[in-house]
């Protein structure tokens, strides 16, 4: 199991892989295929920190089933957590009965001084923008599910929570007033 989670502490992605934790995430990263990436659900660039839970020990038939029942529980954490009570899954996370996870290990994904260039809010409100046009133009070319459409509307609060932090870090009012743009 695995939770991407962006500059401001927000858990985003939720996933699961019976593959290699290392190899997985590397792939989301890296842009190498994985749906979220292709359809521009996921910036990997937002991506700041990795939460993951090893399940070392898994074997047999319940495999998926035990994944499954993980990631729901790691879904309900991670939205209990989130500002916004929404991640950037695409895919419906199957409910299932909760179950007591392994200890998870955190960690960054950048040295500090690149996490710092990254952080900026200027950069990441172009960035948010370009994926939001990207999200939007596969939803124009595509029959796309309700998850890939709910993800756009996502993005979209999301964009708008950093627009507005920004303007009123640098002064401004989010009053609808006739001021000048």
């Amino acid at each position: 199991m695995y939770l991407f989670i962006d500059y401001d502490g927000e858990p985003i992605y939720v996933g699961q892989t019976q593959e290699k934790l290392r190899s997985r995430i590397r792939r989301h990263l890296t842009n190498q295929r994985t749906d979220a990436v292709a359809m521009r659900v996921l910036d990997p660039f937002e991506v700041a920190e990795v939460e993951m839970w090893p399940f070392w020990d898994l074997e047999g038939e319940d495999v998926a089933d035990t994944l499954d029942r993980a990631e729901f529980t790691v879904y309900q954490q991670a939205l209990s957590r989130s500002k916004f009570n929404a991640v950037l899954n695409e895919g419906e996370i199957t409910e299932t009965e909760l179950i007591e996870q392994p200890p998870s290990v955190r960690g960054t994904i950048l040295p500090d001084e690149d996490r710092e260039s990254r952080e900026h809010p200027d950069l990441r409100l172009a960035r948010r923008a370009r994926t939001i046009a990207d999200l939007a133009r596969v939803i124009s070319e595509r029959q796309v599910s309700h998850g890939i459409r709910r993800t756009l509307w996502v993005q979209s609060r999301r964009l708008e929570h950093l627009a507005r932090a920004r303007l009123e870090e640098l002064g401004g009012s989010t009053s609808d007033s006739s001021e000048e743009i």
